[in-house]
């Protein structure tokens, strides 16, 4: 574990000058442990992602990324992550360049590179539309191992025109969800989806589709902010997940993700119903046990053992890639729900009681109390009439008989302006005002039939007419 003295210090404090986020505390997973649920791109990301905001395990994190990165053709990613171990350490082994490796690495990618385009212009001179969408797809992933995924995605998007087949579309499909999931292109990852969606497939192609389409739908939803419906598809991913995805998501993350949005969008009896109950969601609950008990403790109003342990795990939280950016949103939102919740049987409550329930101080539970209020999360409010006694939080009184009285007068209202609307149809009809249609349709005049008769206005929309401008004068 790396020191956070000399210049591992100098290079936290520069990151957290230019405003990133550092985890000065060391999180509660092992790191090897942790990194060896991926594989692929996404296992170097996420190395490179803890060696930059945390500095107990950079190095170690870093070291790690580089072994990784020599057994690809990633020749940026790989000096990016010198490059940065060596301001950490500047003595370690790992922070020397390895130049020999990079300039036969570099050669042999303009080597792959050439050929294979090579290949596909042969390929476009014989017209034969197959194998041109099979050069795209080996350009795209030679393009996707040497880490330039613009190209990658562009040549795995040259691939629909020349798809024969339903499955083709699907790997193609399938081939850019990955990468605009990695470019942060959620836009691209939703259109994809649906895509995929709208194929005819077999009901054991929908089974074994169904997993991957519900996590990277939920990453989507995750990414723009919509927790509810992120929870929603994380909560319906089968279990048949397992490794299957491990170069996107593991199965481990499905169950914090879709935990955590969870406890930020649900009420209790749906975390009861749609969570702990669900069958399908209960295995990957048993992969991380602190979720199920947090959850667990927020459905029993246990809101304080709740919350601890969400705060124990938050340095976890803010090293995952697809987390970092939400956690603070949604760690407000599951407070603030849980002190709407606890406040519910309560007309008033001592703010020293509640500060005690949810483990903070009164001063900090005073200023949470009163942006809630300001937003119209709360409607409640403080007295503070007898502060030095005790202050309390006290629900706003309705004035019951105001709204007994509103009541009676809209119901009035309507039963008058119904009454009358009666009468004028009693005194019409008793008048032989009332225009009646013949038998062979409704609402047309004897020799015009139903076509060519828009501009008829039947007598129902005549006397209805009439009679709403009779009570409206």
């Amino acid at each position: 574990m790396a020191s956070t003295t000399g210049p591992v210090q100098a290079f936290f404090g520069h990151r957290k000058s230019e405003g990133s986020l550092v985890v000065s505390d060391p999180p509660k997973f092992d790191l090897e442990s942790y990194i060896s649920n991926y594989t692929g791109r996404t296992q170097v990301e996420r190395l490179l992602h803890i060696g930059l905001h945390s500095p107990p395990l950079c190095v170690e994190a870093l070291k790690l990324a580089i072994k990784a990165l020599r057994q690809t053709s990633d020749v940026p990613r790989y000096k990016l992550t010198v490059e940065n171990i060596r301001k950490i350490a500047p003595d370690d082994p790992d922070a020397a360049m390895d130049d020999e490796w990079v300039e036969k690495t570099s050669r042999r990618v303009a080597s792959n590179t050439e050929k294979i385009e090579a290949d596909l212009k042969s390929y476009k001179h014989n017209l034969i539309k197959e194998s041109i969408r099979m050069g795209h797809e080996d350009l795209g992933n030679h393009f996707y191992a040497s880490g330039d995924l613009v190209n990658a995605f562009k040549s795995y998007s040259r691939m629909r025109d020349f798809c024969t087949a339903p499955k083709h579309i699907l790997d193609m499909s399938l081939q850019i969800i990955r990468v605009c999931i990695e470019q942060g292109n959620y836009m691209s990852v939703q259109s994809h989806i649906s895509k995929i969606r709208n194929l005819s497939r077999t009901s054991e192609e929908e089974e074994a589709l169904k997993p991957k389409l519900c996590v990277a739908m939920g990453l989507t939803q995750l990414a723009s902010g919509a927790f509810r419906d992120a929870a929603k598809s994380f909560l319906e991913c089968p279990p048949t997940l397992g490794a299957s995805y491990n170069d996107v998501i593991s199965s481990n993350d499905v169950a914090i993700y879709g935990g955590l949005c969870a406890l930020a969008s649900m009420e209790r009896g749906q975390l009861k119903k749609e969570v702990l109950d669900n069958n399908d969601f209960r295995n990957f609950l048993e992969l991380e046990p602190q979720m199920r008990k947090a959850i667990s403790y927020f459905h029993t109003a246990k809101y304080s053992n709740c919350l601890q342990i969400l705060e124990e795990y938050k340095n976890d939280y803010h090293l995952d890639i697809h987390l970092q950016k939400h956690v603070n949103r949604l760690y407000e939102m599951i407070r603030s729900k849980g002190i709407v919740q606890y406040f519910i049987p309560f007309s008033c409550v001592t703010l020293s009681s509640m500060a005690e329930a949810f483990a903070t101080s009164e001063k900090t539970l005073e200023k949470e109390l009163v942006g809630m209020i300001g937003k119209g999360i709360l409607d409640a409010r403080i007295d503070t009439k007898n502060r030095f006694v005790a202050q309390l939080l006290t629900a706003k009184e309705a004035d019951l008989r105001t709204a007994v009285h509103r009541d009676t007068l809209a119901m009035a209202q309507n039963y008058e302006r119904t009454t009358r609307m009666r009468l004028m149809r009693m005194n019409i009809i008793r008048a032989g005002l009332e225009v009646r249609g013949p038998k062979g349709g409704p609402n047309l005049p004897p020799g015009v039939t139903g076509q060519g008769s828009q501009g008829w206005v039947g007598h129902t929309g005549r006397t209805q007419g009439f009679m709403e401008r009779f009570h409206m004068g």
